[in-house]
């Protein structure tokens, strides 16, 4: 997938995700998210704010997180999810079309983001959002060997990842196997994807992600 048809992918969820977004409850805001201490509220707020985020504004939410990256990412996304979400929808409608993307990152990164955000948003909801099946390939592949801030290459060690609804594979050693979407979701270190999986290699993943 080249950088273009990244972009086309990433737009398309975005504006997917506002569609969802507007016909939640205010319950539905506030339950948790796949993501520890986040609500559907905060992930909103921050995947959203990647186009909108400047080098001194991150410079100094880590100053305030005493250099802690994912403390800053989680206090600055609850600094913005407290704005009403009429107006975190709108900034989906404002920016869902930018190309702008946080310091730091790529359109790799961005895609990535919408991609799994819009899962940890979706699942505990109940709500069904069928992941790009070429994009989340062209994800998974950018990320099964990355370190901070997932640790896939430690924790699919020795581990072989098999999609079967497209043609994706990569690892060798004991056989993970399952629709490309759970697999992204496994990489990005999310156990909700689990029960989509099979294989030797399951036991493994689930012990790593150190769910009973």
């Amino acid at each position: 997938m080249d950088k273009d048809q990244a972009w086309q992918v990433i737009h398309e969820e975005r504006a997917a995700l506002a569609d969802m977004l507007e016909t939640l409850t205010p319950e539905e805001w506030e339950h948790p998210s796949l993501c520890d201490d986040w609500s559907v509220r905060d992930v909103a707020a921050h995947l959203i704010s990647a186009p909108q985020v400047s080098v001194g504004h991150m410079a100094a939410a880590l100053v305030r997180a005493r250099g802690s990256f994912n403390r800053a990412a989680h206090d600055d996304a609850q600094r913005l999810s407290g704005r009403p979400t009429d107006q975190i929808v709108a900034d989906y409608r404002r920016l869902g079309s930018s190309r702008r993307l946080a310091p730091g990152t790529t359109h790799r990164d961005a895609l990535v983001d919408v991609l799994v955000h819009t899962q940890d948003i979706a699942i505990p909801l109940g709500r069904h959002h069928q992941m790009p099946r070429e994009a989340a390939r062209a994800a998974a592949e950018s990320r099964r060997n990355s370190g901070f801030p997932f640790y896939a290459k430690k924790r699919l060690a020795g581990c072989r990842l098999e999609a079967t609804d497209i043609d994706w594979a990569a690892g060798e050693g004991a056989l993970v196997r399952g629709p490309v979407a759970a697999l992204l979701l496994l990489i990005t270190g999310r156990p909700a994807s689990l029960s989509e999986l099979s294989g030797d290699g399951v036991p493994q993943v689930r012990r790593r992600l150190e769910v009973k």
